[in-house]
């Protein structure tokens, strides 16, 4: 098993933040309005996407999303990203699916020691924070559409 990064000192955001290759997801939680609810006392699983993920987006896409006129869209695909507790990989690998907080489920899968979730693989995982765990994904997650 591969060593736990981080020193669990900062918060999700402030540990995505002092990681560069986490950019993106760190700005995309920013123009959500979500950076305060990561900064709390309870604890959470952060499936993050890594910059070069997002770089894999159709273009335009990410800029789409980050206009203010989209934040709910944006809120909604980083909530589609974050579970409730604190999990590790080990943990995360005994479910079929993780309860996600935008509220759809999002498979869990173990191929081969692999793990993934919605179809994106866990490259970094376990990185420690303050108020949870991040696991680095190399896909970016697109919940399905909820009609009004």
């Amino acid at each position: 098993m591969q060593q736990k990064e981080g020193f669990g000192q900062q918060n999700l955001l402030g540990t995505l933040k002092s990681n560069k290759s986490f950019e993106t997801f760190a700005n995309a939680i920013d123009k959500a309005g979500l950076a305060a609810s990561l900064d709390g006392t309870d604890q959470y699983t952060l499936f993050a996407p890594t910059d070069e993920a997002f770089s894999a987006l159709p273009a335009g896409a990410l800029d789409r999303l980050l206009e203010p006129a989209n934040k709910d869209e944006l809120a909604s695909l980083v909530n589609y990203h974050l579970v409730s507790g604190r999990r590790t990989t080990s943990d995360v690998g005994k479910w079929q699916a993780a309860r996600t907080m935008h509220g759809q489920p999002a498979p869990v899968r173990v191929s081969e020691g692999q793990l993934s979730i919605a179809g994106a693989q866990v490259t970094r995982p376990d990185i420690l924070a303050r108020n949870g765990v991040i696991h680095g994904i190399d896909k970016v997650n697109i919940p399905e559409s909820r009609a009004d």
